[in-house]
């Protein structure tokens, strides 16, 4: 008789019961027709496991949960198996490389993951320590499969399959090339791994991402709600009373939303769009040329220069870490591309990095949409640049090009917003 799978047919947790299956000759029948959110939520479902997680495993002898705990029911249900090795001591590290691999690969890999699919409350803070989290298991896991083909021994064990499929997500969504490449007998390990024939059999091809998945909005979600009953009230009133009148207040009222506040300030003897071609179109003697040309063209009563530096910069520990960090802020600063120019710089040889920036926007103030919409800005401290100060006018100076050592310390990189 078959032991019947509860999942749908990609869940990488499913994978691991289906792969031990596969090597112990045991014979797992997927359930058909399973549908997330609506199978896992029967009656018949809940006496099985009563928080309705996913996967199931259905035996004679009763329902097992948990993904690990299955697999490991798949593994010995076959005395023969040979997925727990040949000795106590293969037993003990085949079962120590499976909580790493929980405890130490997935738990880090589920921390930077979920939040950007929407799962969890995203926090930058939150997913670098996910990310140095994981790297250092990955370290570890490099040096161990540097004279090793296998977790234990010479062959397969459950520990290699728990390990891949722990994995199998984070290549597939987070772990791009340039991250991998770090450990390259981890990389070894795993296109080694999933090419095999019992792991391809379930798994099929495999596709290293080539970007990290792009975080997504919590505000989405919340904004159908509120604009339904909006969009309802003016229907009632439209067929009762005048409904000409109010149909034209409905086309007119996206046009001042759409207008952005600082569009109504009094021209600006700057002209942002010049002042940022003269930046990119300078290749030499910038000093004499793009600096010049800068003070030349700022307008103070039309645009403010704003320094800001990072909270907490002791936590900026990992280099790659720390520049994705930057990197991501620029990305979510895009809605002020019209009205804005930064530079951030990333100081120091060696770890822990500092962050600093200079930012040009248009108004005597950080604009508030600005501020409400962009949640990097409450990380970092802003101090209003006085630039009759001559040293704060000189610092700007050093920031636009990057002027190295920049107070004192070597620049890491330095990135530009425009």
């Amino acid at each position: 008789m078959a032991l019947v799978l509860h999942s749908w047919n990609s869940n990488r947790n499913a994978y691991k019961a289906l792969i031990a299956a596969e090597y112990s000759g045991v014979d797992v029948k997927l359930v058909d027709n399973f549908e997330m959110g609506v199978s896992n939520k029967t009656p018949e479902f809940l006496k099985m496991n009563p928080i309705g997680k996913v996967p199931v495993l259905e035996t004679p002898e009763g329902p097992i949960f948990e993904s690990n705990a299955i697999a490991r029911y798949v593994a010995r249900k076959n005395p023969e198996s040979p997925l727990y090795g040949s000795s106590l001591i293969d037993y003990g590290h085949v079962e120590q490389w499976i909580d790493f691999a929980a405890l130490e690969v997935d738990t880090n890999l589920s921390a930077w993951l979920y939040p950007r699919l929407g799962f969890r409350v995203y926090l930058p803070p939150a997913e670098e320590a996910a990310i140095a989290g994981l790297k250092r298991a990955l370290a570890a896991l490099n040096t161990h499969l540097a004279s090793n083909t296998f977790l234990v021994g010479h062959s397969v064990t459950l520990a290699d399959i728990i390990m891949t499929c722990n994995l199998f997500t984070g290549f597939a969504m987070v772990i791009t090339k340039s991250f991998s490449s770090e450990f390259p007998h981890v990389e070894r390990y795993f296109w080694t791994m999933v090419n095999q024939p019992n792991f391809k059999k379930v798994i099929g091809d495999v596709k290293q991402a080539d970007s990290v998945i792009p975080i997504q909005s919590a505000k989405k979600p919340a904004q159908p709600k509120e604009v339904k009953p909006k969009a309802i009230a003016p229907k009632k009133e439209v067929k009762k009373e005048e409904p000409k009148a109010e149909e034209e207040v409905t086309e007119e009222a996206p046009k001042p939303k759409a207008k952005n506040p600082l569009d109504s300030l009094p021209p600006s003897k700057m002209v942002l769009d010049d002042w940022k071609r003269l930046y990119s179109n300078t290749k030499s003697n910038f000093r004499e040329v793009a600096i010049k040309g800068f003070w030349d063209m700022y307008d103070p009563e039309g645009y403010s220069l704003w320094f800001c530096d990072y909270k907490y910069n002791d936590e900026n520990t990992v280099s790659f870490v720390t520049l994705n960090k930057v990197g991501g802020f620029l990305q979510r600063m895009d809605l002020a591309r019209k009205y804005a120019f930064g530079k951030m710089l990333i100081i120091g040889s060696t770890a822990p990095f500092k962050v600093k920036g200079l930012w040009l926007f248009r108004g005597p103030e950080i604009p508030k949409f600005v501020m409400d919409e962009c949640y990097d800005m409450e990380l970092y401290e802003w101090t209003k640049v006085d630039i009759s100060d001559e040293a704060q006018k000189e610092r700007v100076s050093q920031m636009i090009e990057d002027a190295e050592p920049f107070e004192g310390e070597a620049l890491l990189d330095a990135k530009c917003f425009k």
